[in-house]
């Protein structure tokens, strides 16, 4: 089920007046002046109840002559309930997908806006997280397996940027690398400084 879905059925349901009638048609089909007079509401409060118990698929409705019966669509109601305990069963969940995905836009944007066409680093950004961000982008470029001695770190960044000096200690400084002896080695990612 899309997580709007899910969103939509509980905002739906978040209402006193719904959830008293979707308790009052459990024990069967009622009409709209019955379910007016059993709340004490208007009839016209009714019908504006009953179009959003229908957009979300919760309540149905039958003719009876003149009559319009309202039933409780139960298979529907159990199933939008238990949905919100569903998400996550098959891997990974919708959010956890929808937040990876704005993630990467947001990246894909930094990237743009930091980076010229043939991909020379214009200048390392101020704010944190976007530094985070391009770090992140130029060290992918290393072998993780592979250890450098600083002269090789400094002809590496200088295919991005100028000042060498500042994004390698800022390789350091974030987590990316970790420097023993004047030699330079990715860190696991799981180390690296987070956005």
């Amino acid at each position: 089920m899309q997580l709007d879905r899910i969103v939509q059925f509980h905002k739906t349901i978040g209402d006193v007046t719904r959830i008293r009638i979707i308790t009052l048609l459990k024990s069967g089909p009622l009409h709209g002046q019955a379910l007016a007079g059993k709340l004490g509401v208007s009839p016209p409060t009714i019908t504006h109840h009953m179009a959003k118990l229908r957009e979300a698929d919760l309540v149905y409705e039958r003719r009876d002559k003149n009559t319009i019966y309202f039933y409780l669509n139960e298979k529907s109601l159990a199933l939008q309930a238990e949905a919100i305990l569903r998400i996550g069963e098959s891997g990974k969940s919708e959010v956890a997908t929808e937040l990876e995905n704005e993630k990467a836009l947001e990246k894909m944007a930094v990237i743009r806006n930091f980076f010229t066409k043939d991909g020379m680093l214009k200048h390392l950004p101020a704010q944190r997280k976007k530094k985070v961000m391009v770090l992140e982008h130029l060290v992918r470029g290393l072998d993780p397996h592979k250890k450098y001695t600083e002269k090789e770190i400094n002809e590496y960044i200088k295919k991005y940027h100028e000042d060498f000096a500042t994004i390698r200690r800022e390789f350091i400084m974030q987590h990316f690398m970790y420097r023993e002896n004047g030699i330079y080695e990715l860190n696991p990612p799981e180390m690296w400084a987070k956005p």
